[in-house]
């Protein structure tokens, strides 16, 4: 179908073509870690942490580069690792090597709800000097959302300005970077809340192989198992939004990147 306006910033063109550039590769950035991200990944291997692959990183910042943002989300900040894939692209390097900064959203907000790594990534904030438009909030996903949701419906008469919330609205952009088991009930909520036009990036979970079984009454599921349960569950969800929202996937090296625009 054709868009008249895409949001995006993109000339006049169908939907597909958008969102075909949209999620193409720029060929003009390195997926080579910036500095501070590649510190923080080492880090990651010497604590046994889950990392997202380079590729789907660096193909999300490509991604967020070439969208006009308002207020955006990370859901599940980890240690910092995207976020400081993101800061960089939005920032630039604090040693001022690399390509220049792009424009940064109004607000960035890390969802992490461990309070430990919470402290690590307000500090990554501050290396940045983006504490005036960037966050930490050390909440669990589902609690943010629900207030968000229960305070927009209350407060609906009100001007945006005077509306309480963690999280300011609307939201433009969300990415979720938690584990398969985590992810599509994160990407459920997310979805909620997300503004008209606005975009939703996720890995895709790992699709399951063999035969697994099925969990024995009364005893939690082996985690093969748990892994068939949490694709099942993502393509449910991926089924019951892309008759009337677009819906991308983007196979790279490391996995595949799951991209969501909400039509209205």
């Amino acid at each position: 179908m054709a868009s008249e306006n895409s949001g995006f910033g993109l000339p006049q063109m169908s939907e597909r073509e958008m969102l075909e550039r949209l999620l193409s590769k720029d060929s003009s950035r390195s997926e080579e870690e910036p500095e501070i991200a590649s510190s923080i990944g080492e880090q990651m291997l010497l604590m046994g942490l889950r990392t997202m692959p380079r590729s789907l990183r660096s193909r999300i910042r490509d991604i967020v580069s070439r969208v006009p943002l308002g207020n955006a989300i990370l859901v599940g900040g980890g240690i910092g690792h995207l976020s400081a894939w993101l800061l960089d692209l939005w920032c630039g390097d604090p040693s001022g090597e690399g390509k220049g900064p792009e424009a940064k959203p109004d607000s960035f907000i890390v969802l992490e709800e461990g309070a430990r790594f919470g402290v690590i990534i307000d500090r990554l904030i501050r290396r940045y000097s983006a504490e005036s438009w960037a966050r930490i909030i050390s909440k669990p996903w589902a609690e943010v959302t629900a207030e968000v949701t229960s305070w927009s419906a209350a407060s609906a008469s009100l001007p945006s300005s005077a509306r309480p919330s963690d999280i300011p609205l609307p939201v433009s952009l969300i990415i979720i970077d938690l584990p398969d088991s985590d992810r599509t009930t994160a990407a459920s909520s997310a979805f909620e809340i997300l503004s008209p036009g606005g975009l939703l990036i996720m890995p895709e979970p790992e699709v399951p192989t063999g035969d697994v079984g099925v969990p024995s009454e009364g005893k939690e599921p082996t985690e093969a198992q748990s892994k068939v349960i949490a694709f099942n569950q993502w393509i449910s969800f991926i089924k019951s939004i892309s008759e009337d929202h677009s819906v991308s996937f983007v196979e790279l090296s490391g996995g595949t990147l799951a991209v969501v625009r909400r039509i209205a």
